[in-house]
């Protein structure tokens, strides 16, 4: 596969710009099914005294139940020669299409056994501490609010990164 495992705090890349900018695959399943969503939004930080990702699924999304049934999901961190593939899983259901079929994508099991793509030059495997819904009660800048006009608000997952996977 060619990946070393380091330490998240050995991270070098600009959170917001890899979420943000370069996007990220959200999968979710295991060896047997599993589904996989573009996603721009989320962080990375340390909370609870541990290294920490943030990501927010919206409730129709497919991927959110894979997520919701397992303990760990994993993001994963292309090179800007995938962006169709962003483009694709970003428009597309798994429930009408396998995706990772569709974009041959070679899936592996990380250690705790997530999936994960070879062609990722980072993956993190989390295991997920924190979930909860946003409310419009909790926006203090109701500007926001322009971002759920069906309110469909979106699922905040905050994950503890266990292993951190880098080419």
């Amino acid at each position: 596969m060619g990946f070393t495992q380091i330490s998240p705090l050995e991270i070098q890349e600009n959170a917001s710009k890899i979420i943000g900018k370069d996007y990220m695959l959200v999968t979710a399943g295991n060896k047997e099914k599993s589904n996989c969503l573009t996603a721009s939004w989320g962080g990375l930080g340390f909370m609870w005294n541990k290294p920490v990702a943030c990501i927010v699924i919206r409730p129709q999304r497919y991927t959110k139940e894979f997520i919701d049934r397992e303990d760990f999901f994993t993001l994963s961190f292309f090179d800007n020669s995938y962006k169709e593939m962003f483009a694709f899983c970003g428009s597309k259901s798994g429930r009408d299409v396998n995706k990772i079929e569709a974009c041959n994508l070679t899936p592996f099991v990380t250690p705790n056994g997530s999936i994960a793509y070879e062609q990722a030059r980072l993956v993190l495997e989390c295991k997920k501490l924190y979930a909860a819904p946003l409310i419009a009660e909790g926006f203090i800048d109701k500007n926001l609010l322009s971002n759920y006009t069906a309110g469909d608000y979106h699922v905040q997952y905050i994950a503890e990164i266990t292993n951190c996977l880098i080419k």
